[in-house]
């Protein structure tokens, strides 16, 4: 990957980082309220549930940028962490922060479904057993 590409990307993450640090959830909605209705009281859990979910899935997004940006940095920025092939560039262009190609996040999304835990340093053959 070229250095002018490279700093695209790394210009990419960096608003991403930025646009998941500025807000984007409501944490107010977190914040336990007395209501006098059970209605209200249900309405408050759920909107604190849904609240509880998106804050954990952008700070999980946010961790997998900072972990793209560290990759920029140590050059290993577009190669995959299981199989060491070059990822895509029509991937990267998608999913800026991916950190696999497309068939080992498969592998590893279909050994997640089966309830598998996947352990980020398994090599390949086992990857390839899945």
């Amino acid at each position: 990957m070229s250095p002018k590409q490279i700093n695209e990307f790394r210009r990419l993450l960096e608003a991403k980082k930025n646009e998941l640090l500025a807000g984007g959830s409501d944490r107010e909605e977190i914040l336990i309220e007395n209501a006098a209705e059970d209605f209200d009281r249900l309405q408050q859990q759920l909107n604190r549930e849904v609240a509880i979910r998106n804050l954990d899935r952008e700070s999980k997004l946010l961790k997998e940028v900072q972990a793209a940006l560290n990759r920029i940095e140590d050059g290993s920025y577009g190669i995959c962490l299981r199989c060491e092939e070059e990822i895509p560039e029509k991937r990267l262009r998608a999913l800026p922060w991916a950190a696999y190609c497309v068939s080992c996040q498969e592998a590893i999304d279909r050994m997640r479904a089966d309830g598998e835990v996947v352990d980020e340093s398994t090599d390949n053959s086992e990857l390839a057993a899945a």
